[in-house]
């Protein structure tokens, strides 16, 4: 009897020893053309030398697939996480093909991307329930209190998804950091302009408080199941 149990009791301690934490999924969620893949894109750029997750554009739907980057370290004030970071298309509760006509695309090609766009609303939403801790990216010079934000914050809050509130695009003179604060009282909300890099030393700072807040939830969790 002794002889098994000598044997798993170290192979229990150096199990725990050299277990390796997952990587943080880091989901970038919100309404297209928010800025998702242009924060994403600077956060690669930032921390792996240029690299970019995604193509922008100004027509709406241009992310329409799941996009991923495995292993983004970012470092701050001597400390450093290690996440994959996960952007998703942008959610909208209503696709209609002629929108994208008005930028200039043929009947044909308007139809595939609706289309396309569709599916990616429906992955982004299945994504959720892989996610530790989700970034809403949104534009700051638009009316936060819409459906789609609803939706997406009902998805989250059902979840126990830890959540942090980027305010994108403030270099613009529209941009009102403070009507997303009163839509969203219950999130840190940063604000930040993707695009030109500006305030993105507090947006990392509000990042590793998320992830903060991401542990312990995954603590928790962890405990409630020994429990069981």
């Amino acid at each position: 009897m002794s002889i098994l149990i000598i044997p798993n009791f170290f192979k229990r301690i150096f199990s725990n020893l050299f277990t390796i934490e997952k990587h943080i999924k880091l989901g970038f969620y919100g309404p297209p053309n928010g800025g998702k893949t242009t924060l994403a894109n600077r956060i690669t750029k930032d921390w792996l030398g240029g690299e970019e997750i995604g193509k922008v554009s100004k027509i709406p739907h241009e992310t329409r697939k799941i996009q991923i980057k495995e292993k983004v370290e970012i470092k701050h004030k001597s400390r450093s996480i290690i996440f994959k970071l996960v952007d998703t298309p942008g959610i909208a509760t209503k696709i209609d093909y002629e929108d994208f006509m008005k930028f200039g695309m043929k009947s044909k090609d308007a139809k595939r991307r609706a289309k396309e766009a569709t599916k990616g609303v429906i992955e982004s939403i299945k994504w959720l329930d892989d996610m530790d801790a989700v970034i809403i990216v949104l534009d700051s010079t638009q009316n936060p209190y819409t459906q789609v934000n609803i939706t997406i914050i009902g998805n989250l809050v059902a979840r126990k998804i830890p959540v942090l509130v980027v305010a994108n695009k403030t270099d613009k003179k529209k941009s009102n950091i403070k009507k997303i604060e009163a839509a969203f009282p219950e999130y840190e909300a940063v604000g930040i302009s993707a695009k030109y890099g500006k305030n993105m030393e507090e947006f990392y700072e509000s990042v590793f408080n998320l992830v903060r807040k991401s542990k312990r939830k995954r603590k928790k969790k962890k405990k409630r199941g020994r429990r069981k």
